[in-house]
């Protein structure tokens, strides 16, 4: 196939959304975390994902997020919308309005808890991709949403004009090569463990938790990949591994990158909504164990990190229930 143009930059971050103690978002901080990681070497950010609590954020706030990312980002880097619903209709609701409020793109999310045929989930993609102008990544997460996106799908899905990515959290890098065989579809890296494999069979990039905290050796590695420098992007690979384990495997991702950001002072608390909740001391002993084991990560000194599991503890109800249209 032809090799498309991409509208989303390639070293793109599943932004947290900083809040403080009592829950409520941390906008100060939010600008604070979003110049930290474009200034490091990020081209796209992920606002109010899955690792920037999207189910428990308004509408107000998604939309609001996208606002802040803009400005601060300058035009040095796209902002994409990456809350959605398992709603249609609320879906494009959100969408439409991201649009006006300034998205440089979207990323929708397949239909979860719903767990329609994938005739409705193909109609789900359809209608909302019809509904903005902007391009749509697709999100495919079994893990999260109950669902894949069936490879026969994917490949009607990629038929429409404004579906132009898809990033992949489900592992199966067999249909990763399959689809970019057969369609001028766009590859994200959607699972951090497997950021530089999925580069090594055609991906043009990643949306990753990790380069929350450490956005350097990604840069480093998608530049490496781009002129055929195998060794340098697997040094960068091994380098992060521990990094990776740390924030991906003991707690959700969110949390991790929360406690750990917050133990480094780049933002003011480790705050989460409920239902989740901060790291246990067990979950907590995991993470900094782990973090024992990280060395020479271009842009993080964990000489200096100072974790606070009391400051982490529990989670937040905030003062407007989120998920509402």
């Amino acid at each position: 196939m032809s090799a498309p143009e991409n509208p989303f930059g390639q070293v793109l971050t599943a932004l947290v959304t900083p809040m403080t103690a009592d829950g409520e978002v941390d906008w100060p901080g939010v600008e604070k975390h979003i110049d930290d990681v474009v200034s490091n070497g990020v081209d796209g950010i992920v606002v109010s994902g899955t690792t920037g609590e999207t189910s428990t954020l308004t509408d107000a706030e998604k939309l609001r997020l996208v606002e802040v990312a803009k400005s601060v980002a300058n035009g040095r880097a796209k902002v994409i919308q990456g809350g959605g619903s398992n709603e249609t209709a609320h879906a494009i609701q959100l969408y439409t309005a991201s649009e006006k409020a300034g998205a440089d793109a979207v990323m929708i999310v397949t239909p979860y808890y719903n767990k329609p045929t994938q005739s409705g989930v193909l109609a789900h993609f359809r209608l909302i991709a019809d509904a903005t102008d902007l391009p749509v990544i697709l999100y495919d997460i079994p893990g999260r949403t109950g669902i894949p996106i069936a490879y026969e799908t994917i490949l009607r899905a990629a038929k429409h004009p404004n579906i132009r990515a898809i990033k992949d959290a489900k592992g199966d890098f067999a249909q990763v090569s399959r689809v970019l065989n057969n369609t001028d579809l766009l590859y994200f890296s959607g699972d951090d463990a497997n950021v530089l494999p999925h580069l090594a069979i055609g991906a043009v990039g990643l949306i990753g938790v990790t380069n929350n905290v450490a956005p350097r050796p990604y840069r480093a590695i998608v530049d490496a990949v781009n002129r055929g420098d195998l060794a340098t992007a697997t040094a960068q690979h091994q380098k992060l591994e521990p990094l990776v384990r740390a924030l991906m495997t003991h707690v959700p991702g969110t949390v991790a990158v929360k406690y750990v950001l917050h133990g480094l002072g780049r933002i003011g608390s480790p705050r989460v909504r409920l239902p989740l909740v901060g790291p246990e001391d067990f979950e907590a002993a995991l993470i900094e164990e782990e973090l024992d084991l990280v060395k020479d990560v271009d842009g993080v000194d964990f000489s200096n990190f100072r974790p606070d599991r009391n400051a982490a503890a529990g989670g937040a109800l905030p003062k407007v229930a989120g998920a509402t249209r």
